[in-house]
This record gives C-alpha cells, sequence and structure tokens, in this order.
C-alpha cells in the first residue's frame, strides 16, 4: 500500500483544506494530529528519525493510508521520508504578501517578522523537497485550489493514485478580497523582503521536476517540432492558447529561434479570447476579464529588458455560468457568444449581459443551450457570421445530430448559408477567404458563402476547435475528446483512434502541416487560440501580483491638471 500523504505549507496557505478534500478520497483517513503528538522537536532531520520512533510512528499509521496537514511538516520533509520512504509529499504555496496578510489579521506590526519567518519556512521546503526523488512530491497553489477546486484536486489525487469523486472540495473563510490601499503601501516591504525566495516557489509549480511516465500523466508537459519556434520567432508572434479543461491559459513564446517558451496563468474555464489594440480580453466560467498592455510596467518585469508587452487587468464583469464562449471586439464594442442562452450579447454597467441577436429559430432567451451557438466572425467591426451545432429550438436539442446537423448564420439576414456542418468552430474571414473549422470531422475547410460549398484543406488528428492567422500561416487548435454523450458518433473519432490535443501550423500555400506544438499530462481540451501579433515575450499579471498593486493608469490629460 502507498505511504501516508504529507502536507507542507506556510500558514494560511491552504494545507487543512486540501487535507479536508483529500480526507473524502476512497481508502484515505485524516491523522487528525496523531502523528504530530508523537513526535518532539520542530526542525528534524533523517538523523533524528531512530529506529525506535520509526517503529512508533509506522504503528500509529497503521494499515490505513493517512494524509497529515500539521504546520510543522514543513520543517520535518527529510524526517518523515526518512521514516516513511513511500510518503507523498505535496506542497501547497500562497503568495507571500496574501499569506502573511491573513495570518496577522490584516494586522502590520510584525509584517517584517513575519516576512523572515516565510522566508526561512519557504526556502527550507523547497530544498527538503528539491532532494528528495521527483515521483514522491507534487507542487499546487492556494489559487488553483480555491478558483477551481474540482480540476485541482483531481490532478493531485491522479498523482497520488486515489479514487476520488469530486466529495469535500475546498470550503474557506480566507478572504481573497484584495487589503485596503493603505495595508498595500504597507505591505511593500514585504515584498521585497520575499521577492526571491516567492520566486523560486513560483518556478517550482510553473516547472515540476522531472517525473516517470506515469507519474508526468498528471502534469503539464509539452513538445514541439524544432519548426514551431521558428515561424513565432520569423513572424514575431505569440500565441495565447485557452485550455478551459485544465484551467490554463497560455502564453507560447519563442525563446529563440529553436526554442519554445509555454508560459501559463490559471483561470476557471477559461474559454474565448480577444486581442487587439493592446488589448486582450478572456472569457471565464463566470466572468469576462479585460487587460490592458501597459508597456512601462514591461520595463520592471525581470529579467530586465526581456519583455515587450506587459497585459494588467483592467475590468471584470461577472456574467454567472452563461457558458462564453468566443469573444471579440466590433466597433470597439466587446461581443459575446453567450451559449447556454443561445444569443449574442454585449456587456453594460447594470445587468449580467445585455442580449443583442439570436437565432431567428430561437422563440426565447432561455437558459437551455437549444442550438450551441459558439463562434463568430467580425468583418468590417460588425459581427457578420454564427456557427452553431444545430437548427433547434429546444433545451439541448442540437446534440441529435451532431455529427451533420451544424450550421453557419449570417446575423444580418439571419439566413442559413452553410448546412450540413460536422460540429462547425471558429469562423473567420481573412484575406478575402471564409474559414471554419469542422470539428467533428477535424478538418480546417474554406467555404464558398455564395454556393454552399465547403472545400476541406487539412485533415488533423484531433477535435480542431480554436483558428488564428498570422502571415501565411494558420494556428489550429486540437482537443483529444474522448467518446462521451457529446463526443460520440462524429466522424472524428472514427477517423482517427489516438487523437491529440495541442495547436498545428498549416501553412495556408500547400495545406501542409508545417509544425506542431502538442500538450500532454493534464491538458487534454483546447477552446481558444489568438496570436499576439509583433509581441515576442508578453507578461499577462495576475490580480493578485505586487505589480499590479503599484502600477497606475491615469488619462493623458490628467496628468496636466
Amino acid at each position: 500500500m502507498p505511504g501516508p500523504i504529507f502536507i507542507v505549507a506556510s500558514p494560511r496557505s491552504g494545507g487543512l483544506l486540501l487535507k479536508d478534500a483529500l480526507a473524502h478520497a476512497k481508502g484515505v483517513v485524516a491523522a487528525e494530529g496523531r502523528l504530530d503528538a508523537a513526535i518532539e522537536g520542530e526542525r528534524l532531520t533523517a538523523a533524528d528519525a531512530t529506529a525506535a520512533i520509526a517503529s512508533r510512528l509506522r504503528e500509529i499509521a497503521g494499515e490505513a493510508r493517512l494524509v497529515d496537514a500539521s504546520p510543522r511538516n514543513a520543517s520535518r520533509v527529510p524526517f518523515l521520508h526518512a521514516i516513511f520512504p513511500d510518503a507523498t509529499f505535496v506542497y501547497v504555496y500562497r503568495e507571500p504578501r496574501r499569506a502573511i496578510f491573513d495570518q496577522l489579521g490584516g494586522q502590520t506590526a510584525s509584517a517584517d517578522e513575519a516576512a523572515r519567518a516565510w522566508n526561512a519556512s519557504t526556502a527550507m521546503m523547497l530544498e527538503d523537497l528539491e532532494k528528495l526523488p521527483p515521483a514522491s512530491w507534487l507542487v499546487t497553489n492556494f489559487r488553483e485550489l480555491i478558483e477551481m477546486p474540482t480540476q485541482s484536486i483531481a490532478r493531485i489525487a491522479r498523482f497520488l493514485g486515489l479514487e476520488w469523486s469530486g466529495g469535500g472540495p475546498p470550503r474557506t473563510s480566507i478572504p481573497f478580497d484584495a487589503p485596503t490601499p493603505e495595508v498595500v503601501a504597507q505591505f511593500d516591504a514585504v515584498d521585497a523582503m520575499t521577492r526571491e525566495v516567492a520566486g523560486r516557489a513560483r518556478d517550482f509549480f510553473a516547472h515540476p521536476p522531472t517525473r516517470t511516465a506515469d507519474v508526468q500523466a498528471a502534469v503539464f508537459r509539452s513538445v514541439s517540432t524544432q519548426s514551431f519556434p521558428e515561424i513565432l520567432h520569423t513572424l514575431g508572434a505569440t500565441l495565447v492558447v485557452s485550455t478551459y479543461q485544465s484551467g490554463r491559459l497560455i502564453l507560447v513564446r519563442a525563446e529563440s529561434r529553436t526554442k519554445l517558451n509555454t508560459h501559463f496563468r490559471m483561470f476557471r474555464s477559461p474559454m474565448g479570447i480577444a486581442v487587439g489594440k493592446g488589448r486582450l480580453a478572456l472569457g471565464t466560467e463566470r466572468q469576462v476579464w479585460q487587460y490592458r498592455n501597459i508597456p512601462a510596467v514591461a520595463q520592471k518585469l525581470e529579467p530586465a529588458g526581456r519583455h515587450d508587452a506587459c497585459f494588467l487587468p483592467l475590468k471584470m464583469h461577472v456574467t454567472g455560468d452563461i457558458r462564453v464562449h468566443e469573444i471579440g471586439w466590433a466597433a470597439d464594442e466587446l461581443w459575446i457568444v453567450n451559449t447556454r442562452f443561445s444569443t449574442l450579447c454585449t456587456l453594460d454597467d447594470e445587468s449580467s449581459f445585455v442580449p443583442r441577436w439570436r437565432p431567428p429559430f430561437i422563440t426565447q432567451l432561455a437558459a437551455e443551450d437549444r442550438c450551441h451557438l459558439n463562434g463568430m466572425a467580425i468583418a468590417g467591426d460588425r459581427v457578420r457570421w454564427v456557427t452553431a451545432l444545430g437548427r433547434t429550438d429546444v433545451a439541448g436539442g442540437w446534440r441529435e445530430n451532431k455529427a451533420s446537423g451544424g450550421i453557419l448564420l449570417d446575423v444580418d439576414s439571419g439566413e442559413i448559408v452553410l448546412s450540413g456542418l460536422s460540429m462547425p468552430h471558429s469562423p473567420r474571414l481573412h484575406e478575402g477567404r471564409f474559414f471554419v473549422l469542422e470539428s467533428g470531422k477535424g478538418t480546417l475547410a474554406t467555404a464558398d458563402l455564395k454556393s454552399g460549398r465547403v472545400e476541406t484543406i487539412a485533415e488533423l488528428p484531433g477535435f480542431t476547435r480554436g483558428l488564428a492567422f498570422a502571415g501565411p500561416f494558420a494556428f489550429v487548435g486540437l482537443s483529444q475528446v474522448r467518446e462521451t454523450n457529446v463526443f460520440g458518433g462524429i466522424p472524428l473519432t472514427q477517423r482517427v483512434a489516438d487523437r491529440e490535443c495541442g495547436v498545428y501550423v498549416v501553412d495556408l500555400r500547400t495545406g501542409n502541416v508545417v509544425a506542431f506544438l502538442r500538450f500532454e499530462g493534464d491538458v487534454r481540451e483546447i477552446f481558444d487560440v489568438q496570436v499576439l501579433q509583433g509581441l515576442r515575450w508578453p507578461e499577462l499579471l495576475e490580480i493578485d501580483s505586487p505589480l499590479v498593486a503599484t502600477s497606475f493608469t491615469v488619462p493623458d490629460d490628467a496628468l496636466s491638471n
């Protein structure tokens, strides 16, 4: 039987929340302090693991698989590993500013002391974990546990080999709202004191150690052809990829002509991405986020001079779970495909969303996903065409004929201009040609909207969804998809047995695949792919980044008043 599970974390970083969730897995029992009560001392190493204490602790552990989240575990990693060589350690990281703020109850009198303690404890944990076999430890973070509990706990459970059915996700009373500006200002010193150690901890999460094949299946990995970074480098561009199932927004950057960099940020079910005019917007499970590129902030990032853009969050609109799919700016207004309500919508300051258009055959606004409206093509600052998986007006009606019931509608007239499509997504007008992905076939196609003729350009080894263009290339997102009620019975599953997840590059001049980036591990489904033209090394900051707290934008005329 596998050994105990030891959760290590700094105070107020979510260790107890994770323990409560894992205790719901089959065969797992919470230690409830039993091991802690039998151990004396704080900092313990392998030399302290005497035969007597080892025998005592193994007897207490018994046959059950214990999960233990004692705060003292952080200073006892080598000791516990020596006694339980088959134990697994899960390190929970939380940004120090927030952890210390909560630990001190919002007071700052002892902030310096708490920051020094955080540095010492975290540096010790990182050094101890690095010395363990890679397959015996895993890193997660507080924000992921809180914002995406199901995906995060499922990933950890797979790593631990647990049968976890989704019970007992984290529930927390820890405040997640930003502290007051006064408190933020007092914590600038804390950021400076913890910056180096916090950077090391973030690197642990972003770049986990090399693991055996069975362990790697539970983490993020990517492989690519050598031509992929060469193409991005030549174009001087970065890809933005949303992977809603794994909760990642990935910036795909060319570190050089031969080396690719995948840099991710965590969101809850990221879906549609909009880019343009120094802006970026992202639709998630319940919100639409809007970011603005602030070049001056990019100059503050490390390493100095590397970043050519920095996107800061400026707006967050709560839509509720409307199943946001594609989004985009038209006439400087952000339009959203609201799949749950079968409508195109925009946002205002008074409503969850503002319905602006729906297919003529949809008879009422209802949260029933009647036709699975999913994609839109913007041309001339207007939304011109939309895709749907069926011409149906009942809840989930599109599922009955998903293999060939897909349609393209003209928004101006409401007419169906293409029909018989297999789960169409990502309609685009590019250099005078109309493109669409037939996801159910795994193809990239072009269409003549007058004759209704659809011509396949390339057949790809995955569920095609997410399409962007740069130069002569089309960047196509691929998802693995399993044969479930949603994806079963489509041509793709009959054509390709081992489907891939990633981004394929198709040369539109020849129809040939010239490069690919394949994702492995816990990334299995992609929704959107967009290109940041002219940006080689952008950054996108999370809401709790210290730079967000100390960076400000004001109107140009305000500086002269």
